[in-house]
């Protein structure tokens, strides 16, 4: 069904009319000029996103299921780096012509998915006409107590350095599709110039689904935050890895004002990841380091916090906060220091 068929309103209707209210800080979702929230005890935490199609996802081989989970997912996880509780969501799409309303269907069905794990209501948005592909604005906003916020300030010599899950899987899972994008295309132009039909193409993902995982289906830690509260322990500073891990943790040492050590051999990586960047030959630290898009919590701990981080699952010890004078510092596995780079993702970067 063409989008303008239905109209902007009609389509709104169309893909929320469903939509239950969970959250008792929701008084007014989706249907009005404004939702109508009540937080009479909290503080009010904001993020927003942009995902531009061409710059952060290709609909080559990303379908829209698992576009509308991510995109949710990425916004989530932002509440949760600050130590929140994500509540509600609003979502707004700049769409081109070729998109139908089946397309937005499945888009909201993984953006509900999302927001379903979560308990988040989807209070608004908006929509409108796109001349450049596909753009998706999603804003959430979450609750916490004054005293349970974590901002990135908060770090302090002696204390921890910890990491959730493993990292460069999901850079390695872009790798892997864009290599077979590549091949495809490879395909369809040698069919062409030999004015052959284009044969069917399987991609070669054998072995590596769990890099096509992290890459596409993007999940936000809350489970972590839930283990951090179960243990008692309170991050001194925390932000979730989404342009790499260097990058994220010289942000924490520039607002706060210290140095760090962390030690390659710490740096956990899965094995697929490792697998693949041999196959690319790439080093796989450099991925790790640099590769972004993981979406695990980055956070710093008392050092007293010791032996209570040790007893959580999924959660890596991977060096410790420093005087600022000895700056930021990667040791390797042979026992070499060098200088930690911000080599991560920049939307904004010229590329030459």
């Amino acid at each position: 069904m063409e989008i303008a068929k239905l109209g902007e309103f009609g389509l709104i209707d169309h893909l929320t009319k469903d939509i239950k209210l969970k959250n008792e800080s929701t008084k007014y979702g989706v249907g009005d000029d404004c939702a109508v929230l009540h937080y009479p005890d909290k503080e009010v935490l904001v993020t927003t996103d942009m995902l531009m199609e061409g710059v952060h996802f290709d609909l080559t081989y990303t379908d829209l299921k698992h576009l509308g989970y991510k995109s949710a997912m990425v916004n989530i996880s932002d509440i949760f780096a600050m130590n929140g509780t994500p509540r509600q969501m609003t979502v707004s799409l700049a769409l081109s012509k070729r998109f139908t309303v089946e397309d937005l269907e499945q888009f909201y069905s993984g953006l509900r998915l999302a927001c379903e794990k979560w308990d988040i209501d989807i209070v608004g948005g908006d929509t409108t006409s796109s001349f450049t592909g596909l753009a998706i604005s999603i804003t959430c906003i979450g609750e916490a107590d004054r005293d349970d916020i974590v901002y990135r300030n908060g770090a302090r010599e002696t204390d921890l350095v910890c990491v959730s899950g493993d990292l460069g899987a999901a850079y390695m899972g872009l790798q892997l599709l864009e290599r077979e994008k590549t091949v495809y295309y490879q395909m369809v132009d040698e069919a062409k110039k030999k004015d052959r039909s284009i044969p069917d193409f399987q991609p070669d993902f054998a072995g590596k689904e769990y890099l096509l995982q992290r890459q596409l289906n993007a999940e936000a830690r809350g489970d972590i935050i839930e283990q951090l509260r179960q243990a008692g322990i309170r991050p001194t500073a925390m932000m979730d890895i989404s342009d790499g891990l260097s990058s994220e943790l010289m942000h924490i040492c520039k607002q706060s004002g210290v140095g760090c050590r962390v030690f390659e051999k710490n740096i956990p990586i899965d094995y697929q990841t490792a697998v693949m960047a041999e196959e690319l030959n790439m080093n796989v630290t450099t991925c790790a380091l640099n590769g972004g898009e993981d979406y695990e919590l980055l956070f710093t701990i008392p050092i007293g916090d010791h032996e209570k981080i040790q007893q959580l699952d999924d959660v890596h010890l991977i060096g410790h906060i420093t005087k600022p004078s000895l700056g930021q510092v990667l040791v390797t596995r042979d026992n070499q220091e060098f200088e930690l780079k911000a080599q991560g993702w920049n939307p904004l970067r010229n590329e030459k």
